[in-house]
């Protein structure tokens, strides 16, 4: 009986010793080799891979054209053709003739050498184009020579000064600043420049004397200044492009970089400012608001922020019919017509759950938009009026083209 008792629990802690013994052989394997490949690739997919296919079934009205004849007044004709004449002739007649579109703004005339770009939209398509330039901070200096850079020797502000003024001469018609200016540009020490620095006062003030409204665009989208970690909701895009990100190290907070430009807008009141892209806030549009109530020469416009402004419809769709006297149309393109489209349809239509972009991945964000069906008079302000009260010098650019769509022989 003793033995029998001794042999009944060597074979159970034997059984149970072979078990644990499996149990940890299977969590050592690799998950392919217990349930086979075909299983791993249904329980896992890498966040590059995931390109979601909505299942809804909604109205779908496709838009070819905008309904008025509008102006882009932000675009890049430089940065996205490369320099290339062949691109930009076709880009008129293939793209800007068919989608409606009367004249681009191309922001991409360096200042001091702008007439490369003149040259680039000029001679018989000329009348389609107006061009903003920007200014060179670095100079010929290498990326850390900060001491060298353009920006840090003396005469800096007087030469972008007397450059503003001969731009304006050529047929320069306003300047950007891009996001690099808080963000890139460094003093002779190496620490960045404060946008609301009171040296570059006398640029602000001649832009406000020569009626040259300035395209600034200040810090980047909110997600771009969190961690990329699992709540970020633009970390797939973020980890495509990781130098898009602006969390840590020297960079200023964002809160930080918006109100340094706003002490900029509320110091130069008679000059006109337009914040590219909903003053780079389309995330919180009840804060885009009381910018526009209290700084009377602030416009923004809407490039590249129809995928944030399309995910809440009934919002954006108040806050641009609000402040319809100051929204600008723009791209941030130029765009192939598919990506024209849907700029279109979000402002032309109710149709709901519709993509942005043609890319995949989508560029901004693993979602989709729904229209905004604006009112007529809404589109027009938009589209172009707008722009003709803040650039008045293309007011016969923009007769010119809609003569020449009711006379076609004119061409």
């Amino acid at each position: 009986m003793i033995w029998k008792f001794f042999e009944t629990n060597l074979v159970r802690k034997t059984h149970r010793f072979v078990f644990v013994c499996g149990a940890l052989l299977l969590l050592a394997l690799p998950l392919s080799d217990v349930l086979g490949q075909d299983d791993v690739r249904k329980k896992s997919i890498e966040i590059r891979d995931y390109i979601p296919q909505p299942k809804l079934v909604v109205a779908t009205t496709l838009l070819t054209a905008s309904c008025y004849p509008c102006i882009d007044a932000h675009a890049h004709f430089r940065f996205k053709t490369q320099g290339r004449r062949e691109f930009v002739e076709r880009y008129v007649t293939e793209v800007m003739d068919q989608n409606n579109i009367a004249i681009c703004l191309s922001l991409d005339a360096t200042l001091g050498a702008e007439d490369e770009h003149l040259k680039l939209l000029g001679g018989n398509i000329a009348d389609r184009f107006g061009v903003l330039v920007h200014i060179d901070f670095k100079g010929n200096a290498g990326n850390t020579e900060y001491s060298k850079w353009a920006v840090n020797q003396p005469a800096f502000v007087h030469t972008v000064v007397e450059q503003l003024k001969a731009a304006q001469d050529r047929g320069c018609i306003g300047l950007k600043f891009f996001k690099q200016f808080g963000l890139g540009f460094r003093d002779a020490n190496g620490q960045l420049i404060k946008i609301d620095d009171e040296r570059f006062d006398p640029i602000w003030e001649t832009c406000a004397e020569l009626n040259m409204p300035v395209v600034i665009h200040t810090a980047d989208p909110a997600a771009f200044f969190d961690p990329i970690d699992t709540t970020n909701e633009r970390a797939e895009e973020l980890l495509r492009h990781p130098d898009w990100s602006f969390h840590g190290g020297d960079f200023p907070t964002r809160d930080e970089l918006i109100s340094a430009r706003n002490r900029v807008i509320e110091r130069h009141p008679k000059t006109q400012f337009i914040g590219a892209h909903v003053a780079n806030n389309s995330e919180d549009l009840q804060m885009v608001a009381t910018w526009l109530d209290r700084y009377p020469n602030l416009s923004v416009d809407i490039s590249s922020r129809i995928a944030e402004l399309g995910r809440k419809p009934r919002q954006s769709r108040d806050f641009m019919t609000r402040y319809a006297n100051r929204i600008l149309f723009g791209t941030d393109g130029p765009w192939v017509s598919e990506r024209l489209g849907y700029y279109w349809r979000f402002l032309e239509t109710s149709d709901e759950y519709f993509r942005y972009s043609e890319k995949q991945p989508p560029p901004q964000g693993l979602w989709f938009i729904d229209g905004l069906d604006l009112e007529e008079d809404v589109l027009k302000k938009i589209y172009f009026q707008n722009a003709l009260r803040l650039f008045p010098c293309l007011q016969g650019k923009y007769e010119q083209f809609i003569q020449q769509k009711e006379t076609p022989s004119a061409k």
